[in-house]
């Protein structure tokens, strides 16, 4: 069957629209993660905190939908990725959605009660659902910059052989904590754009040491790159229309490999210079409490370090640092043709609507949470 567009075009364009959900997650999703990862430390009464979670309260759940499209695209475009990753990081994952599944109980239960003890544990919770999802989330990226312990025999059965702790490695702890940064200043750029003084004020603070943060520890992940052995390369040319088969291409351990793409094609070291400069447009926009300038830097920020990620790493999505020979690239891990096309007819339909309707949905909730809100109608906020 003949389709309109080449199988190696066709994944190109899925690990281009992977990265592209995958950002659209961080921006959207990350900035409410970024809020409730603030909320204990930006809002001291019981009516500031209720102005805090009303600001992500109304649009939580639609920024949401970005995680799941991406789990989706892994599982349908990249099967060999989800079936590693989602094996190899099973306990990962599992924090990573037992705090996710805090969120949406906490939201629907605070204010069931007026009592301090129980909705200061379910503040906690929406605490530990923005800050334990935002390390886990940076920690994987660092392991998959660095390899994960994986191999496939000749049958491309896997077999993972890592453990939960040998995720928690140094570079990988410096990759969840400029993740937690980043998210921590996107989450203080929209309170600035949505709360009242005092948790604008507060927030506007924190902010801006996080912008700082994530300057320094993008920065440091960048040298740290640099300066050890890390980068993975294929061997020989590219054969882009074949089956998805990781022993079909010879893949090594390179020193450098990281920084292989900058060379071969300059115009990726956009992404890296966006990153940074979004964190110091963000904290430009904080200190001179300029809430959209602040906003959209830490939105830069996000994408360009994502982006980042990408670039460095393409064409490989998940490495093997136990068999370079089973790592899975967009090459190796596809899907097959026809359904990376019948995916991408169905994207193009539904992907305009989703992003319509969340316009739509910022723009009729759009405004700012005042206590007056709060007092004057208690049982219409969180």
């Amino acid at each position: 069957m003949d389709l309109p567009l080449d199988y190696e075009t066709l994944r190109i364009i899925w690990w281009g629209l992977l990265g592209i959900i995958l950002i659209g997650f961080a921006v959207t999703d990350g900035f409410d993660m970024g809020v409730g990862a603030l909320l204990p430390f930006v809002a001291r009464t019981d009516a500031e905190k209720r102005v805090t979670i009303t600001t992500i309260g109304p649009v939580w759940e639609g920024n949401q939908v970005w995680l799941v499209l991406g789990g989706g695209a892994i599982f349908a475009a990249f099967p060999l990725v989800y079936a590693v990753s989602f094996s190899g990081f099973y306990l990962a994952m599992f924090a990573t959605l037992f705090a996710l599944i805090l969120r949406p109980v906490a939201f629907k239960y605070r204010s069931k009660r007026n009592d301090p003890r129980w909705r200061a544990m379910w503040d906690w919770a929406l605490f530990i659902g923005g800050f334990v999802p935002a390390l886990i989330f940076g920690v994987a990226v660092g392991n998959a910059l660095q390899g994960v312990p994986f191999r496939f025999d000749d049958t491309l059965r896997m077999t993972y052989e890592g453990n939960f702790w040998g995720l928690l490695n140094p570079f990988a702890l410096l990759c969840g904590l400029t993740s937690v940064a980043m998210l921590v200043m996107h989450g203080a750029a929209w309170l600035g754009l949505k709360a009242d003084d005092p948790v604008r004020s507060r927030a506007r603070g924190i902010g801006m040491i996080a912008a700082l943060l994530s300057l320094v520890l993008f920065a440091l992940g960048g040298i740290w790159i640099m300066q050890s052995g890390m980068g993975y390369v294929i061997n020989g040319a590219i054969a882009p229309n074949t089956p998805a088969n990781p022993h079909l291409y010879d893949v090594s351990l390179q020193a450098g490999g990281w920084l292989a793409n900058y060379s071969v094609y300059p115009w990726m070291i956009a992404a890296p210079a966006i990153g940074l400069l979004g964190a110091a447009l963000a904290f430009v926009g904080l200190w001179l409490r300029s809430e959209p300038v602040a906003f959209t830097g830490s939105s830069l920020s996000a994408a360009g370090i994502i982006a980042s990620v990408g670039a460095s790493m393409y064409p490989f999505i998940l490495p093997s640092s136990l068999d370079p020979g089973s790592s899975l690239t967009a090459w190796s891990a596809s899907s097959s043709h026809l359904t990376l096309f019948i995916m991408l007819i169905v994207t193009v339909v539904f992907l305009p609507i989703v992003l319509a309707y969340t316009a739509w949905a910022f723009k009729v909730m759009w405004g700012r949470v005042t206590a007056e809100d709060i007092n004057r109608d208690p049982h219409a906020v969180y």
